[in-house]
């Protein structure tokens, strides 16, 4: 495998309630799963190529359970990013010089059957995992939007964390309220469901694991 490893942030909105029952080995609450995923990579590196300060994003559409499959997808990668690192960011996302199942990426594309064709292009994202806020726009394609959820009687912020000292994406996330329109040829609309925030540090193997959580 050619080795690589990217650290970043995320914004990942899906159709289930806030906290998601997938990320707690149950089904999906709505019996499918619909799901927006925006990246902006703070550092990385696939073998020699760099991958400082791009951005990839994502739409998909599981009809029950992800690990049912017959998943559709479609990728979107940084216009900015040149011949070598498109390549790079595809391989990453399609799970591939990664060890099995040890990433999001590897997992959801062996439950994807339909694999639209990439799109490069600008990807305006802008998270703040800290705040719970962030955007995700692709003209013509995704328009996603992050912010903390609030109290229904008072409209505070309230705060949740989800830990997975096991997982193959992150070790805590954020939790938040998202919405997402898409367009093009994977429709999905999400008005005030789970949003993840999360700090990604990724590599071959999986989970750069954190020295507290070692």
């Amino acid at each position: 495998m050619t080795p690589w490893e990217i650290e970043g942030r995320e914004l990942v909105n899906c159709t289930c309630d806030y906290g998601c029952n997938c990320q707690f080995n149950a089904l999906p609450d709505k019996g499918h799963c619909h799901a927006v995923a925006g990246i902006a990579i703070d550092k990385g590196h696939f073998g020699d190529t760099r991958l400082d300060g791009l951005k990839i994003a994502a739409i998909f559409k599981w009809p029950a359970a992800i690990h049912e499959g017959n998943g559709e997808a479609i990728a979107f990668v940084d216009e900015r990013a040149n011949e070598a690192q498109r390549d790079a960011l595809l391989r990453i996302m399609t799970g591939q010089d990664t060890d099995p199942f040890a990433t999001m990426f590897a997992v959801y594309a062996s439950t994807v059957t339909k694999m639209n064709d990439p799109v490069f292009t600008p990807i305006d994202i802008d998270i703040d995992v800290e705040k719970r806020k962030a955007r995700v726009h692709i003209d013509g394609y995704i328009d996603t939007t992050g912010e903390p959820i609030r109290s229904p009687v008072t409209g505070a912020e309230s705060r949740a964390q989800i830990v997975l000292p096991e997982g193959f994406e992150y070790e805590v996330a954020e939790i938040g309220s998202a919405s997402s329109r898409t367009t093009g040829p994977v429709v999905v609309q999400i008005d005030q469901k789970y949003g993840q925030f999360a700090h990604l540090h990724l590599n071959n193997n999986g989970v750069v694991r954190s020295r507290a959580a070692a």
